[in-house]
């Protein structure tokens, strides 16, 4: 895709993670989408490889979903839900909390994936500090994990080139190590070692006091970092330590999440409740910007009885929270989501995904193959140019054959 739009291309808008001056070079445009492919303004039709990055999970151009939008617009556009909101709010957090693991079921809306990254981690110090425990500081992630881009979610990071040009802000965070080992190359689904490597959180808890730490937090399924799959036993083992030691599990479903591994969520697929979770992505199917962090009962009851009458319980919250036509998208989409069976079809395609993918294997270059549900991952040396061997780093800095 090489054509120049010298009609379209100016130098004001900034590109987000994109080299742009390369990109002027040889711009890439999308104008228009439909099912499962976008389409250049020349018309060329490119498939859609990576839903939207992992957000329009039932395709693009859904009527249904843009005519929600639209009587929603027509209806009430906007309203914040500071003091006052609106009926659509309810009615999304009552539709998402028919989805989630038993019990977690109060929502608190957000714009994105990394917003609601930021509002987990303040949830879990404000608990902490309901319960009288306010040392409980420190949180635990791990290498290579990505968790969005706020602050928060760079100080949880474990990319190096996410962190260089931020490092020393937000929360204070101990990192535990990735799940890729080398003996778990090409296994398809759970891997069958390491669950040893949950032991890293205890290690940390020695070292730092379990009184200091408020949350170990990861995703069940890293995706960014190459589709990391949990080995058997890791999850739960980091279920078993933070319930032993009062430490809160937070997990980050913003892409497994929404019928990715079969199920609504990869929490419920794996079989391990966390205390947060966070979402966003296709909970719109990519159609209107919108996250959500969903939180027990338990956790929200200490928050707002720990204030006193007419108090603010959580000093938090956006311009866009359960923005009306935000949650006009969700509403539809989730209806779709429940009324066309999506998530057990998605785990009836896993089979042939996975063994599709899976085939790759043998072709020259290719390390590794990783894969669970509708998630996949592949690893490949990329050859030095001039050179009869070696690696070239991968665009995250990696040279490691763990990284896709």
């Amino acid at each position: 895709m090489t054509t120049h739009y010298p009609d379209i291309i100016n130098d004001n808008f900034w590109l987000p993670f994109t080299p742009n001056k390369d990109f002027r070079s040889e711009p890439k445009l999308f104008a228009r989408a439909e099912g499962d492919y976008y389409y250049d303004p020349d018309g060329r039709a490119i498939l859609d490889g990576v839903s939207g990055l992992f957000a329009s999970a039932l395709g693009h151009g859904r009527k249904d979903i843009a005519e929600a939008v639209h009587r929603q617009m027509l209806n009430l556009d906007f309203t914040a839900s500071f003091y006052r909101s609106h009926p659509g709010a309810f009615a999304a957090a009552k539709a998402l909390s028919a989805l989630l693991p038993a019990g977690l079921d109060r929502i608190f809306f957000v714009g994105s994936g990394s917003e609601g990254v930021d509002t987990a981690l303040k949830i879990a110090l404000a608990y902490h500090r309901s319960l009288n425990q306010g040392s409980r500081k420190i949180f635990v992630s791990r290498e290579r994990a990505y968790h969005g881009v706020n602050f928060g979610g760079v100080a949880l990071s474990g990319l190096a080139n996410n962190r260089r040009q931020f490092n020393g802000a937000g929360p204070q965070v101990v990192h535990m190590r990735h799940t890729w080992l080398q003996e778990n190359r090409f296994s398809r689904g759970q891997p069958r070692h390491g669950d040893f490597l949950a032991d890293d959180l205890l290690q940390l808890i020695t070292l730092h006091g379990a009184e200091n730490i408020a949350a170990c937090v990861i995703e069940p399924i890293a995706g960014s970092t190459g589709v990391l799959v949990p080995p058997a036993g890791y999850l739960e083992r980091l279920r078993q330590l933070c319930d032993q030691h009062g430490i809160l599990l937070i997990m980050d479903e913003v892409i497994c999440g929404f019928g990715r591994t079969g199920q609504a969520f990869a929490s419920q697929s794996f079989a391990i409740r966390p205390d947060i979770i966070i979402l966003a992505k296709a909970l719109t199917n990519g159609a209107l910007p919108m996250g959500a962090v969903a939180v027990s009962r338990g956790i929200y009851d200490s928050i707002v009885n720990a204030a006193g009458e007419g108090e603010i319980e959580f000093f938090h919250g956006y311009t866009w929270s359960a923005h009306p036509v935000a949650c006009a998208a969700a509403l539809a989409t989730l209806a779709i989501y429940r009324e066309e069976g999506v998530f057990a079809a998605a785990g009836a395609l896993s089979g042939y995904f996975l063994e599709r993918l899976f085939a790759l294997r043998g072709l020259p270059l290719v390390t590794d193959i990783r894969g669970y549900g509708l998630l996949g991952g592949e690893s490949t040396w990329r050859r030095a140019p001039n050179r009869d061997s070696g690696v070239t780093k991968c665009k995250n800095g990696c040279s490691t054959p763990a990284c896709t």
